[in-house]
């Protein structure tokens, strides 16, 4: 982020990637002030061009490789 805009929200189960309707982990806010949703495919596939037009890209995708906790109630 560049600071000039404000943070956004975290993406959620509802947001849907713009190109292929999957789940999107990556949000591109464009200078005009628009957005894009992108699933992490998708997101890997533009994030070069994005940034090059001045995008900011609120990258979610860790979200992908992140274990759950267990809590005891779980393991019963």
């Amino acid at each position: 982020m560049t600071g000039a805009l404000a943070p956004t929200k975290p993406l959620s189960v509802a947001d849907r990637c713009d190109r292929c309707g999957a789940q999107a982990y990556v949000r591109a806010v464009l200078v005009g002030g628009g957005d894009l949703l992108f699933c992490a495919h998708h997101g890997r596939r533009y994030a070069e061009a994005l940034r090059a037009g001045g995008a900011d890209i609120q990258d979610e995708t860790d979200r992908l490789t992140a274990t759950p906790s267990i809590t005891a109630d779980d393991e019963r």
